[in-house]
């Protein structure tokens, strides 16, 4: 029972000795006056009736001591003082008084050990106490005040109790009662210590779990809740300790499918992390491997679907191994349904696999008495008969199921969520219902049954469900080993458990008067119902108990995955160590020749690209903070195979419009790598230094290197010079490639034309240009303003500085003579046969343009693309290209033609494709992957990503069309295939199964048979669509459906008919595939079943295990079918308010409450 605490019973501490005290409110109701000729404060015996109540926890009492402290000359006391050392439970303890208060107006008093020397306390010492604290006056013991608290006390909280014990004015200047006397009487007070040492047996009674170390304190370690996944801890933590369980995954092959995918690879990393992992566990692989988003991790799921289908999951991936029979052996039991006959000799049975035995709760005082209910007969006898073939005609029988095994071990789900008729809603029901620890369940087997071995079972897991419907908390009571204690499993937290504990306090029903606080008259007419209470038992067989809990080591688990996880908890451990000297170092990224040289963007390098991955990329460095630049420039040159003599760095600088150029040159290599870095980067930027590292090209004889600027001289002054640093791009518009060429130093004084003998020979052309071929020049300003430069400027007048980007082109116009720089080329001045592609760009400025909005996009076929080699590829497009030109572009690749492409957006959370993209004659691609004036449109689009389809027709013709998804039932209702089907917006029914037949490749009508078309929303039969029904007016949000029609439905009157649905426990829990089914008068359902077990394609087991009932509108629960029910009355009794249903499990992925409730 959680209660709230109040901060007005809070002490500051004062000192390492002075703690906290937190009061809980239950045990402040106590601070009244006494009347007259009530209990005195020397009946020491009636007095700690009153102080010291019963505790919720019931812990057993190990000594009761009682101790008082005479104080006098109150007002002469000190701030603080201490009462007399008296001994309980063998340790010394005292009482702390502040007479004046605690910095409040009220005396303030505490009850704390009285070790004199702390620091001889052991770390780990702790005492639980109960304690009540009385003030009374010295000469009249009927006048007193008391408070009561419990504690646990350690070294760290060495005092308890309450900061305001009582107001000062009361204590003096007030009477006290209708006594006429205050309480402190002649400066003197007795305050008596009522202290009960009580026994921790879990170890953590009352505990505060700050710094607990669940695996120190019992060897295990918890599960971390990711939101709402508690009731998943809890289950895994009982599978988990199930040993055959968890030595029977840890068989399953998953070598070659080492994937998080994988969910029975990731059930095996949990339970190894488990058995191994010092702190708690995290489940978020485990629940990606189920396919489970954010939205299903906060919402709490069906506990017992949910063991079900992770059960059913390892079970087929058991299959074909050493493992493969390990759980029907030791999960599954079999019980058998009967009608015996009680006249004649005639029993019909049927034998069916269990895997968990679902129990009633409400108004079952037991389990026992629950499986009593379970197994008990119904009788069957006057207008409720049972036919007992022909032979024996109408018969009375009792009707039953009977247990002829049960498992190794025993899941027993109880129904504590049942629906309330009376409510129209799902309720919690916290009746009180025992479970006991040894189970004897041999009463509940047939009298055939084997019994050569004992059928009673042990307790091995309590889950627990505490609160409501609609909010709670999941945790479990488990039995690790055969021997020894329960643990109590709370998400992160493993503690040990009492009996009471895992027994009573989860069995439910009201809390008993002695453990509540005290009540008003009116609040005792209702009952406080405990919360908390089982939902789910595990049970072992007693005889079975060595083979289920046999020891798991480490050598049990896949040795590939015990390398997977030493690996990665190496690799962990690397990284923490290099998190701890990180503050050490300082990354240093340097633009070189070569990578400048393999750039083919803009500016001179892409800093957030990976060095392993690009050859363009900074080189990438880890420099300690303190090593100088002298250092740091050699250890870079080594790195280049380059003499540090001949290699200086450029500090990178960020421009105002947002490049990244050289700056200047470090000249002075004496300040360390941190101080250089802070004086280059500006405030609040990424500590990183960039830097562009430039070898020199001369040397002078002692091998100093010669810089054509900032050289210093002997007097280590540093001389800057007119001559500016240039660097150099080549745009090649036959390989349309743009690339880094190096860099020059130029004097500002020059002009541009005169750029160009020295551009030819960097780039190996020779003197001069051939004739007829001239140069076009561009500076790059940055990445969206390219200007072409004027041949007559200088680079002074064209504003060029340290560090510009001047990029050309070779041209092949011819100019006048002596002309060497070309006029920028332009589409409009070819001839009509010279004009090229659209994408293919005659210019760098145009080409610069394309860099400014080029994006990969990665197309794949459409899932329902039944073309024959259809790949997935990337092509890289400017964002500014139309819906024709990207159709043009993906019809090259594909040699298809662009008319008959059709493109889809993805989703950006699944990845699967979304609506189809409409043509626009003006919409680019970046319009289209982002659209504008829809922000949630463009959220849920994932960015450079579409799916293409490619058609039988053009999308012009498309447009005259309606596409219609019909699934198509070829075998009863078990084989759905799902057609995509193009019929004329003018078109009928008919014509939507014509296009259907020619899309399926299947017969027509007239060779096959009629077929049906009806819709289905929600899993419900909705409407049979007529051959002549308009297709435009078929509603977009149902499902069509197409089957042929069974010969014996062909001239059938309609009211002969019943609507069929699916549904599992609860008929507002439907699935599967709804259908149609003809009744015949007379018929009983023992003959109906065998007409649908052919009409639903359902065989064998699968069939036995359908429960049928007759599902009403306005009518719960549902009324069961008996063989010899006749369902043609009950069909047309209420016309299509009734249908038939068929109530059996779920097998495909259901949602539940809006989300999917599936394993992948």
């Amino acid at each position: 029972m959680l209660i709230d605490t109040q901060d007005n019973m809070i002490v500051e501490p004062q000192n390492d000795a002075d703690q906290v005290a937190i009061i809980e409110p239950d045990q402040l109701d106590n601070d009244t006056e006494q009347p007259e000729n009530a209990t005195l404060a020397t009946d020491y015996d009636a007095i700690k009736e009153v102080v010291l109540p019963p505790l919720l926890e019931e812990p057993k009492i190990l000594e009761d001591v009682v101790d008082t402290w005479k104080i006098e000359n109150w007002r002469g006391l000190n701030k603080k003082e201490h009462g007399p050392t008296f001994q309980a439970g063998g340790y010394p303890w005292r009482i702390l008084l502040f007479p004046f208060g605690n910095n409040v107006d009220q005396s303030s008093v505490y009850l704390e050990h009285g070790f004199d020397d702390v620091s001889n306390i052991p770390d780990d010492w702790s005492c639980c106490v109960q304690f009540g604290l009385v003030m009374w006056n010295i000469n009249d013991p009927s006048l007193f005040t008391h408070h009561t608290a419990h504690h646990r006390f350690t070294k760290e909280e060495s005092d308890w109790g309450f900061t305001r014990f009582l107001e000062l004015r009361r204590m003096f200047q007030q009477p006290w009662g209708s006594s006429g006397r205050p309480l402190v009487e002649d400066d003197a007070v007795n305050i008596t210590a009522y202290v009960r040492v009580v026994e921790d047996e879990t170890g953590v009674l009352w505990h505060n779990f700050n710094n607990y170390d669940s695996k120190r304190e019992t060897g295990f370690v918890g599960l971390k809740n990711q939101g709402a996944t508690c009731y998943l801890n809890s289950l895994l933590q009982s599978l988990y300790f199930t040993n055959a369980f968890r030595k029977a995954v840890y068989q399953i092959p998953t070598a070659e499918d080492e994937s998080i995918a994988n969910s029975a690879y990731a059930l095996q990393r949990l339970f190894y992390q488990l058995q191994i992992s010092n702190t708690a566990v995290s489940t978020n692989e485990l629940t990606r491997s189920f396919g489970w988003d954010t939205r299903h991790i906060f919402e709490q799921q069906d506990v017992q679907e949910l063991s079900r289908k992770l059960i059913e999951r390892m079970e087929e991936k058991m299959k074909g191994t050493a493992a493969e029979d390990a759980l029907p052996k030791m999960l599954s039991g079999k019980v058998k349904t009967y009608v015996s006959c009680i006249n004649v000799d005639y029993e019909s049975s049927r034998l069916e696999d269990f895997w968990d035995i679902q129990l009633n709760v409400r108004n079952i005082p037991n389990l026992q008495e629950s499986f009593k209910d379970y197994i008990q007969q119904e009788t069957l006898d006057g207008d409720n008969k049972y036919w007992a073939s022909d032979e024996h005609k109408y018969q009375d029988a009792r009707k039953g199921v009977i247990f002829t095994s049960f498992p190794e071990v025993l899941h027993l789900h109880l129904k504590r969520f049942e629906y309330d008729i009376q409510r129209d809603t799902m309720m919690k029901i916290n009746d009180r219902f025992e479970f006991p620890e040894t189970l004897d369940l041999a009463p509940y087997l047939e009298k055939d049954a084997d019994r050569s071995e004992s059928w009673t079972y042990k307790l091995h897991g309590v889950l627990v469900h505490s609160g409501d419907l609609n909010a709670g908390h999941y945790y479990a009571f488990l039995k690790p080993n055969k021997d020894g204690w329960f643990y109590k499993f709370d998400d992160d937290k493993v503690t040990r458990a009492t009996m009471r504990e895992t027994l009573e306090e989860n069995f439910g029903g009201e809390y008993k008067s002695s453990l509540l606080p005290a009540r008003s008259a009116y609040q005792k007419k209702a009952p406080i119902m405990r919360q908390m209470n089982a939902y789910m038992l595990v049970y072992i067989r007693e005889s079975r108990l060595d083979q289920v809990l046999t020891p798991v080591d480490k050598d049990d688990c896949p040795p590939h995955l015990q390398r997977r996880l030493e690996e990665e908890a190496a690799a962990r451990e690397a990284k923490r160590r290099e998190r701890e000297v990180q503050h050490l170092y300082l990354p240093v990224k340097v633009i070189t020749e070569e990578t400048f040289r393999n750039h083919p963007g803009t500016d001179l390098t892409n800093f957030d690209s990976n060095p392993a991955e690009d050859p363009a990329a900074p080189r990438f460095y880890k420099m300690k903070k303190q090593m100088t630049m002298e250092e740091a420039v050699a250890t870079i040159a080594q790195d280049l195979n380059q003499d540090p003599k001949r290699v200086r760095l450029w500090i990178m600088v960020n421009r105002q419009n947002k490049t990244t150029r050289p700056d200047q040159p470090i000249m002075d290599l004496r300040p360390t790598v941190e101080e250089t870095c802070s004086r280059a980067i500006a405030n609040g930027r990424e500590p990183v230094l960039r830097v562009w590292a430039e070898v020199a090209e001369e040397v002078d004889a002692q091998g100093n290197a010669i810089w054509p600027t900032y050289q210093s001289n002997a007097n280590g002054v540093v001389v800057k010079n007119d001559l500016i640093l240039i660097f150099l791009k080549h745009f090649d518009a036959e390989q349309q490639k743009l690339e880094g060429v190096g860099h020059i130093y130029v004097s500002k004084d020059k002009r541009i034309e005169e750029l160009v003998p020295v551009i030819c020979k960097k780039m190996g052309w020779g003197d001069k240009l051939s004739g007829g071929d001239q140069l076009a020049m561009w500076e790059e300003i940055k990445p969206s303003m390219i200007e072409a430069l004027k041949a007559k400027q200088t680079l002074k007048v064209a504003e060029l500085q340290d560090g510009d980007i001047i990029c050309f082109q070779r041209t092949h116009e011819r100019k006048s003579a002596g002309d060497m720089l070309g006029k920028i080329p332009r589409l409009g001045d070819k001839t009509a046969e010279e004009v090229k592609r659209w994408d293919r760009f005659e210019d760098a400025k145009s080409f610069y343009d394309f860099l400014c909005f080029k994006r990969d996009i990665r197309l794949d076929p459409h899932p329902r693309c039944d073309k024959p080699d259809l790949e997935s590829f990337i092509l890289t497009l400017s964002s500014k290209v139309t819906y024709d030109q990207l159709a043009e572009r993906v019809g090259d690749r594909l040699g298809v033609e662009p008319t008959h492409l059709r493109f889809f957006t993805a989703n950006a959370q699944t990845g699967q494709p979304r609506g189809a993209v409409r043509r626009g004659p003006n919409a680019t691609l970046g319009q289209l992957l982002n659209p504008q004036n829809y922000t949630q449109q463009s959220l849920q689009t994932k960015p450079n990503s579409l799916f293409y389809e490619v058609l039988d027709m053009s999308l012009a013709e498309l447009d005259t069309k309606k596409n219609i998804k019909v699934t198509w039932l070829s075998e009863g209702i078990t084989k759905e295939e799902v057609f995509d089907v193009l019929v004329p917006k003018q078109g009928q029914v008919e014509d939507l199964i014509q296009a259907l037949v020619k899309k399926a490749q299947m017969e027509d009508e007239q060779e096959g048979g009629r077929i049906r078309v009806y819709e289905v929303h929600n899993h419900k039969f909705f409407r049979e669509l007529v051959p002549g029904y308009p297709v435009l007016s078929i509603n977009d949000y149902v499902d069509v459906v197409a089957e042929r029609v069974p010969e014996e439905e062909l001239d059938a009157p309609e009211r002969d008919f019943i609507k069929v649905i699916h549904f599992q426990n609860d008929p507002s829990r439907v699935h599967g595939m709804p259908f149609r089914f003809l009744l015949k008068e007379g018929e009983v359902f023992s003959e109906t079943k065998k007409r649908l077990e052919k009409r639903t394609g359902i065989k064998g087991k699968a069939f036995e295990k359908i429960k049928f009932a007759l599902v009403r509108r306005y009518q719960k629960p549902v009324t069961y079918i008996n063989d010899d029910d006749v369902l043609y009355d009950e069909g047309n009794s209420v016309e299509d308010d009734t249908m038939l249903g068929l109530d059996h499990m779920d097998r495909t992925r259901t949602t539940r409450n809006g989300a999917e409730m599936f394993l992948k």
